[in-house]
């Protein structure tokens, strides 16, 4: 990411540009924002990722793997590898519809982890809007919800398909 330099600049004439990388910030503020929900989901041996992997599935309601992995702007390798824990947990169940479409859909178990993982998660948050600052946040969210579009249109999508 952001590691381009062509033959003629050293790397002094290049660090200042990848100080400025847009993914690069993106990022490093990414997985500080992460950490602070990770800490609060500890208890419950949940992580952010399979926080959201959760909520997204019970949302969509027997969704299929590639119709999950499209929801959720991720390849289906990369899907497939963080549904694993889940499924040892006992959160969710993986199903075959057919010998090509695998549908998934939130346990019991999951339900109830869900339950107890969605207050943590609202406190987790308001800790987040409070540390960038209430309007700061509610107005990166709009930015960035603005910049998932635009670069959705331009962007090959994470399952490799157009």
């Amino acid at each position: 990411m952001c590691t381009y330099m062509s033959t003629h600049e050293t790397r002094s004439d290049f660090e200042p540009v990848n100080e400025r990388c847009t993914a690069a910030a993106l990022r490093r503020t990414a997985r500080l924002a992460t950490a602070v929900y990770d800490e609060a989901l500890r208890p419950l041996g949940m992580k952010l990722t399979q926080y959201s992997l959760l909520i997204n599935i019970r949302d969509s309601d027997a969704v299929s793997v590639t119709e999950l992995s499209d929801k959720m702007m991720m390849d289906r390798t990369t899907l497939t590898r963080n549904l694993a824990p889940l499924r040892k947990a006992g959160w969710v169940q993986v199903g075959d519809i057919d010998r090509r479409t695998r549908r998934i859909t939130l346990s019991d178990e999951g339900q109830a982890m869900l339950e107890r993982a969605i207050p943590i998660w609202k406190m987790a948050e308001m800790r987040v809007r409070e540390l960038i600052g209430i309007e700061d946040a509610l107005e990166l969210r709009d930015r960035l919800d603005r910049a998932s579009a635009r670069l959705k249109g331009v962007s090959p999508s994470p399952g490799g398909r157009k």
